[in-house]
């Protein structure tokens, strides 16, 4: 009587702790490997339309992870590149305003700070999870740092499942 009632605690505990463990979420992390592959292509994709820039690479914390300034990029593309990976990681989404404004209005400015409303912040994102941002600057305009940035997810998206 003594051991069955042992092993039928047993078997509610283990069933209980398996519950508990299955409850966890699967994270996914951007790996320095990937995020350095990630600043390549983006740097590879805006110097074959022949823009200096600069390319930072963040992980899920918001540290940098990868960057790369190009020969002939500024020095503020760093301090730019810095602000936009902050505006994607705090809003989840690309950097820049949430809607266009009308042609010939310039954005607002930006709300927090640290962040700047300019395009050519992406989110790097494995499935619905953000893992990372990259961010580029110093192409003439933001849709072209944007651009880049997009066509690097878009070479290395197998690596990102």
């Amino acid at each position: 009587m003594k051991l069955t009632t042992l092993t039928r605690l047993t078997v509610v505990a283990a069933a209980l702790s398996a519950n508990a463990f299955a409850q966890l979420p699967n994270s996914k992390v951007l790996t320095m490997t990937v995020a350095q592959s990630i600043a390549q292509e983006a740097m590879n994709s805006c110097r074959a339309a022949g823009y200096k820039v600069t390319v930072l690479v963040v992980d899920g914390l918001n540290a940098p992870k990868a960057m790369l300034r190009d020969d002939g990029a500024t020095a503020s593309t760093t301090e730019v590149a810095k602000m936009k990976a902050t505006a994607t990681m705090l809003y989840n989404r690309p950097s820049g305003p949430a809607q266009p404004p009308p042609a010939g209005q310039t954005a607002p400015p930006a709300t927090i700070a640290g962040t700047i409303n300019a395009q050519g912040g992406v989110p790097i994102k494995v499935g619905d999870m953000t893992i990372g941002a990259v961010a580029v600057s110093g192409a003439p305009g933001g849709d072209k740092d944007a651009a880049c940035a997009n066509a690097a997810l878009a070479k290395l998206a197998d690596r990102l499942k």
